[in-house]
């Protein structure tokens, strides 16, 4: 038997807000975070990203005893394991990528050598967060309000593409 499913106008208004609330906050990502990196081992942080989705990163290595920072590698893979970044013997770097595969994205970092720990601070800006808005302002010559129009612009299409998965999903799944 098939299941029908209905829902009453106001509670199909609060669901669409809500997902739509929820997704706004998912497209405007950008997490700082400051990693441990012991000196042995790797590090890694991950995040589960969709399909089509900008990601920007920029990382540096900080030496809190005021000594040349130690020398770190990095990795970025994809949800099936394809390397899309590496370097090896840097205090700092930066990596953009637009998603091609929908699932876990993950950036791994390790000491070389014989060095003791380090700091490493990572910046990962994801969706409509890696977008540069400074540099669109300047080419436009646009008024602060025009710019934060064009975010909101950004975030609704976002957010539409979002639905519109999710709403496909839904259709296979019944």
């Amino acid at each position: 038997m098939g299941r029908s499913y209905s829902c009453s106008y106001s509670w199909c208004t609060i669901f669409v807000i809500s997902l739509m609330m929820m997704m706004s906050s998912r497209f405007l990502v950008s997490e700082g975070v400051w990693l441990n990196l012991p000196s042995t081992g790797t590090k890694c942080v991950s995040e589960e990203i969709q399909n089509n989705v900008v990601v920007v990163a920029d990382y540096v290595v900080i030496d809190e005893h005021g000594h040349a920072p130690p020398t770190v590698s990095a990795k970025v893979t994809s949800p099936y394991g394809n390397t899309l970044y590496h370097q090896e013997n840097v205090t700092h770097g930066q990596f953009a990528l637009t998603t091609s595969e929908i699932g876990n994205y993950v950036a791994c970092f390790w000491v070389d050598g014989n060095h003791q720990s380090a700091t490493l601070n990572l910046d990962w800006k994801i969706g409509i967060a890696a977008k540069d808005w400074d540099s669109v302002a300047k080419k436009e010559h646009i008024e602060g309000v025009e710019l934060e129009l064009r975010k909101l612009e950004a975030a609704v299409e976002a957010i539409h593409e979002n639905l519109l998965y999710l709403k496909n999903s839904c259709i296979a799944q019944i």
